[in-house]
C-alpha cells in the first residue's frame, strides 16, 4: 500500500520516543527527494496507544512506525497485514488507508536481512545463532531464514521462552530452529557462521552484554541490532578478535526505507551519506 501527495505528516510512536532517529532519518530523505512533508515523535503510553492512534489517523496522517513498546498492539487494532507481520505477530509500520483502514506491515526482518546480506552475504545453508527471544529476535528469525539459514540456535536466559519462539515460528520457516538456554553457547557457537544479539544487552542504558566469543570461528561475523551505542561491548570484543561486525544502523536504514515509500511515495536509498549523517547525530548525544 503506497500513499503520494504533497503536505504529508507521519510519525515514529513509542515510549519512551525522544531518543529515536526516525525523524532525523526520514527528514534526511525528505530534503534530499525535495518532499513537503514531515516526520514528527509521538511519546504515547502503553494504556493510551490506541486513543493515539485514532486521533492522528483522523488528524490526516499518512501512518506511523512503530517502536517498543507498542509493536504488538499495533498488530492487534489493524484491519489488514502482510506476511511478515502476521509471522511476526507485531508490526513496526501502520499506514492509514484512505477508507479509515489501518494496515499493518513489519519491515525489521527485511532490515536486518537487508543490513545482513550487504555486509556478509546469504548463509547458505550455514548455521547461526541468535541471543533472545523477545520481539526483536521473533524478526531476526525470519531474516535468518531469508538468508538461508539451515539452523538457527534461539538461546534466551529463560530457555522456556526460547522454546516458545521457536515453537511459534517453526512451521513459518524452512530452517531447523533450536532453542535453549544460554549456557548452551559454548556447544552451538563452533558451527556458528553468524551471532546475531537481539537482546538489550549493551543498549544505552542497559547492561553489557557479557558473552565469551571464544568458543565463536574466526570466519564468523557478529551483528549487534543495537545501534545506540553504536559499538557495543559486544561488536568491541568481536572486532579485537577479527571479526567481521555488523552494527544496528544497517537495520533501522534499511527498516525505514519502506515505511518511508508508504508515507510519502518515493522510494529513498540507503547511502554512505545517510548513514554519516546518523552516526553524527550518534556521536553528538554521547
Amino acid at each position: 500500500m503506497t500513499l503520494t501527495g504533497k503536505g504529508r505528516i507521519a510519525g515514529i510512536i513509542g515510549w519512551p520516543v525522544a531518543h529515536s532517529l526516525s525523524p532525523l532519518l526520514h527528514g534526511y530523505w525528505l530534503d534530499e527527494l525535495g518532499i513537503d512533508g514531515a516526520m514528527v515523535p509521538l511519546a504515547a503510553r502503553a494504556e493510551d496507544f490506541s486513543r493515539v492512534i485514532d486521533g492522528i489517523r483522523l488528524a490526516g496522517f499518512a501512518g506511523v512506525n512503530v517502536t517498543v513498546p507498542h509493536k504488538e498492539a499495533a498488530f492487534a487494532i489493524a484491519h489488514d497485514c502482510d506476511a511478515a507481520a502476521l509471522a511476526a505477530g507485531a508490526a513496526n509500520l501502520l499506514v492509514f488507508g484512505e477508507d479509515g483502514k489501518i494496515f499493518a506491515r513489519n519491515t525489521d526482518a527485511g532490515g536486518l536481512a537487508a543490513s545482513l546480506r550487504e555486509k556478509c552475504g546469504a548463509l547458505d545453508g550455514k548455521a547461526a545463532v541468535l541471543l533472545g527471544a523477545g520481539g526483536a529476535a521473533r524478526g531476526a528469525v525470519l531474516a535468518l531464514d531469508e538468508l538461508g539459514a539451515r539452523t538457527i540456535h534461539i538461546l534466551n536466559r529463560d530457555g522456556g521462552r526460547a522454546a516458545t519462539l521457536a515453537k511459534a515460528l517453526a512451521p513459518q520457516v524452512r530452517a531447523k530452529l533450536v532453542p535453549a538456554g544460554r549456557d548452551a553457547w559454548p556447544a552451538v557457537a563452533p558451527d556458528a557462521a553468524l551471532l546475531v544479539n537481539a537482546t538489550s544487552g549493551g543498549m544505552t542504558g542497559h547492561a553489557p552484554l557479557s558473552l565469551d566469543l571464544a568458543p565463536l570461528p574466526k570466519s564468523a561475523a557478529v551483528c549487534d541490532i543495537v545501534y545506540n551505542p553504536l559499538e557495543t561491548q559486544l561488536l568491541k570484543d568481536a572486532a579485537a578478535r577479527g571479526h567481521a561486525t555488523i552494527d544496528g544502523l544497517g537495520m533501522l536504514m534499511h527498516q525505514a526505507a519502506p515505511s518511508f515509500e508508504a508515507f510519502f511515495g518515493m522510494k529513498p536509498a540507503v547511502t554512505p551519506g545517510l548513514r554519516a549523517a546518523l552516526v553524527k547525530v550518534l556521536r553528538a548525544r554521547g
